[in-house]
């Protein structure tokens, strides 16, 4: 059975309108800026939230289509992982998972036995008769999914599950999550602003601009040919937008570009910040852009130097150390920015 969402919600000035589907088996993750509505979508999904029009259906079984169908979100076969977890603080780690299974009728003593086996899966079998202020971030992170699936929903709704989560932490506990959303058999939705989690952890990523979808594929399709400056800038690539004619591509803010392949009609232009040269002159050679910039900023950048530069187009480029020192790299220096036309990759807009 497959999840379709068609899903328009209006909070004041800002309007969600957006259309999804997740198959049996399938990880999709809403990729966006805060306040681009990825929450709001999930929610909707859940049944936290009516939609004003639309449809939230699972294959034929439909479960929000106003004004006349609504059910409730118990009734909706869905699991939810919060950011917070929102672990019951009163109950045990074991009484939290049996909660699920315990509010749709089934016996303590069968509960329980269900939840004992989802925390063994989830590695936290010794930590059942524990309260949740006593766990770390990424046990109770672990404990909130065991609580999710124990029901084994059709649905899995997952919003920030990581984010909680400090840096060493959540590189275990996404390995961990990407295992055990590989052996579930439902539909998954995954919210999240944080790239990597959506590269790793989803099979499709659908991204989300103010309230609507603007590029949705596989990860390696969405990192390799971004479609907005949001997408390109995730991804660390620079992206521009132009007319192409045979291998000249004139770009619509300005410049030009040299191409290896031949293109036609409205195009995208991207390349990484690594394909910049930078240098103090003009340079020729075999066919590749060259023109002038300025120093903008420079700043670290993981194990490299990210300079920005201003011209006509402006570019990132990404440098070492003993450039920047060569160059004498500081804002307002004057240089020349240099790509091969083998690394600029065009694509229709």
């Amino acid at each position: 059975m497959t999840l379709h969402a068609a899903l328009r919600v209006d909070r004041g000035t800002f309007r969600l309108d957006l259309t999804l589907t997740v198959e049996p088996g399938e990880v999709v993750a809403l990729l966006g800026p805060n306040g681009a509505g990825k929450t709001t979508a999930l929610r909707a999904v859940a049944g936290l939230l009516p939609v004003d029009a639309g449809q939230v259906r699972l294959d034929e079984e439909v479960w929000d289509e106003p004004p006349t169908v609504f059910v409730p979100p118990e009734r909706r076969g869905v699991g939810v992982v919060f950011q917070d977890y929102l672990l019951f603080a009163h109950l045990s780690v074991l009484e939290n998972v049996a909660f699920g299974p315990r509010a749709r009728g089934m016996d303590r003593a069968g509960a329980r036995e269900r939840a004992r086996s989802w925390l063994e899966r989830v590695g936290l079998a010794d930590r059942a008769a524990a309260r949740p202020r006593a766990l770390s971030g990424g046990q109770a992170q672990r404990v909130a999914l065991a609580r999710a699936l124990v029901t084994e929903p059709a649905v899995l709704l997952l919003d920030e599950p990581l984010a909680a989560l400090d840096a060493s932490t959540r590189l275990h506990v996404r390995s961990s999550l990407g295992h055990h959303l590989a052996e579930y058999g439902g539909r998954t939705l995954l919210v999240t602003h944080d790239p990597l989690d959506a590269m790793v952890l989803a099979d499709r990523i659908v991204i989300v601009e103010h309230g609507q979808v603007v590029q949705q594929g596989a990860p390696a399709e969405v990192a390799r040919r971004p479609r907005t400056d949001y997408v390109a800038t995730l991804v660390g690539l620079n992206l521009y937008r132009g007319l192409a004619s045979g291998t000249t591509v004139r770009l619509a803010d300005g410049g030009r570009f040299t191409v290896a392949e031949p293109a036609a009609g409205p195009v995208h232009v991207a390349f990484p910040p690594s394909a910049v040269g930078l240098h103090p002159e003009p340079v020729a050679g075999s066919p590749r852009n060259s023109w002038p910039v300025t120093v903008a900023d420079v700043e670290q950048h993981a194990h490299t130097v990210r300079v920005r530069l201003a011209g006509n187009p402006p570019v990132l480029a990404d440098v070492t150390p003993a450039v920047v020192a060569e160059l004498r790299l500081s804002p307002g220096r004057p240089l020349w920015a240099a790509v091969k036309a083998t690394e600029v990759i065009t694509y229709p807009a």
